[in-house]
């Protein structure tokens, strides 16, 4: 009985020492697997655990000392009470079976366990182990300091060096990953528009501009008329003038600064003292560096030209914006112009003149986007000359069909998608 007493005062301790241990194993998982950026954003709003936290984490080789001295202290404790409680009980045959079992028990229980539970519920095992941490290293940071100076002159003799912090910085390449991977966390809108924001760095000018033979500007030569034909029924509120044609720029003009005209008064010299100065970028620029040189002008559209100083075609602000947000200012008319359903099938004839990136973006597709900005020029470079009507191809898994040519470039398609086209 009088052995009973004193063995169970032992079990008892060695079971707060084995908790302790699991305890140290657990919360270092925890803390060393939280979400970095989480946390941050945790730490911002003003959560206790968290600021503490990021304090441990901007120091791991001291965190990682304090934990491993704790951790080893429990289990040399544990080890030592069941060499005593085994001798007392089974004599040294009890030893080799207890310590046999002991270290079962410290492999499964306050090892494996405790740092699966660490990883699974990092925030929330790891947030209050901050608290006990901080108090912790601040009583024992005499001899953390000492542990920790000696293993960093250690890691020294192999170059490297404990108090250098990697920095969690993201590349873009990393970003989309997120803003790809967040699933559910992020309506699929909002997701577009972050993934566009994060493309404009690599966007150019090129392939979102409205291409010179599609701009709709006033020509100083034409008859009064058709110039007020084309200033009240243009669909941009910013207009090129010029004469003859766009190569021969004379300025921009902003449509709502002829509201304060009145009707009678209003000629060609009126618009030319209306004009603006016309804004030029080099093909080529990205549309974050457009959207930059915008900003410090104070400027809304500006002219492309090549390296030849010819116009190659106009964008506005809007442009931008569009690319971003989705195709908010594009009618549906003018998309029932460009795309439309043929019969049940699920086959589009499409006019080939079209942006690729607005085609994807209106109909969700992914054709390719890395070449020529429209879908003749697209084409066109896949067959590499000019096809005949009937014309088969393919891009992206997507099948086209040329159904028209015209002027030496394709006029109109049929597009299968990849699910159609497969089927046929």
């Amino acid at each position: 009985m009088q052995v009973g007493l004193q063995i169970g005062p032992l079990i008892g301790l060695l079971v707060l020492l084995l908790l302790i241990s699991a305890f140290f194993s657990g919360s270092e998982t925890a803390l060393l697997t939280l979400n970095r950026y989480r946390l941050r954003h945790r730490a911002r709003q003003g959560h206790l655990g968290a600021r503490l936290a990021e304090k441990l984490l901007a120091r791991p080789d001291r965190l990682i000392s304090l934990i491993l001295i704790g951790s080893n202290i429990a289990n040399t404790l544990a080890t030592s009470l069941v060499t005593v409680a085994a001798l007392r009980i089974g004599g040294p045959a009890g030893v080799a079976v207890a310590s046999v079992g002991l270290a079962f028990v410290i492999m499964v229980f306050t090892d494996v366990m405790p740092k699966t539970v660490g990883a699974l519920r990092s925030e929330q095992l790891g947030l209050p182990a901050a608290v006990v941490y901080y108090v912790l290293l601040k009583v024992t940071l005499p001899v953390v300091w000492v542990v920790t100076a000696i293993s960093n002159g250690l890691l020294r003799v192999f170059g490297v060096r404990g108090d250098q912090i990697s920095q969690h910085n993201l590349t873009l390449d990393e970003l989309r990953t997120i803003v790809t991977d967040a699933g559910a966390l992020l309506p699929r809108r909002r997701q577009r528009m972050l993934m566009s924001i994060l493309e404009l760095e690599d966007m150019t000018v090129d392939e979102i501009m409205i291409p010179d033979n599609e701009l709709i500007g006033v020509d100083l030569d034409d008859d009064w008329l058709s110039i007020v034909d084309t200033i009240t029924q243009s669909p941009h509120s910013r207009v090129p003038v010029y004469r003859g044609n766009v190569e021969n720029l004379l300025g921009l003009l902003h449509v709502r600064s002829l509201v304060g005209a009145m009707s009678a008064t209003l000629n060609q010299a009126v618009i030319e003292s209306l004009m603006a100065e016309p804004f030029f970028v080099p093909e080529g620029t990205s549309v974050h560096g457009l959207l930059v040189q915008l900003h410090r002008t104070g400027q809304r559209t500006a002219f492309v030209v090549d390296e030849y100083g010819d116009i190659q075609g106009m964008l506005t602000i809007e442009d931008i914006i569009e690319e971003i947000l989705g195709g908010f200012s594009a009618s549906a008319d003018t998309s029932d112009m460009d795309v439309r359903r043929e019969g049940s099938e699920e086959a589009w004839v499409v006019n080939a003149g079209i942006n690729v990136r607005a085609l994807n973006r209106m109909m969700h597709w992914s054709l390719p986007t890395d070449g020529p900005t429209t879908l003749n020029g697209l084409i066109l470079e896949k067959l590499e000359n000019i096809p005949a009507s009937g014309t088969l191809l393919r891009l992206n898994d997507y099948q086209v069909e040329i159904l028209a040519i015209g002027d030496n470039a394709v006029s109109t398609v049929r597009i299968r998608p990849p699910e159609r086209a497969a089927s046929a």
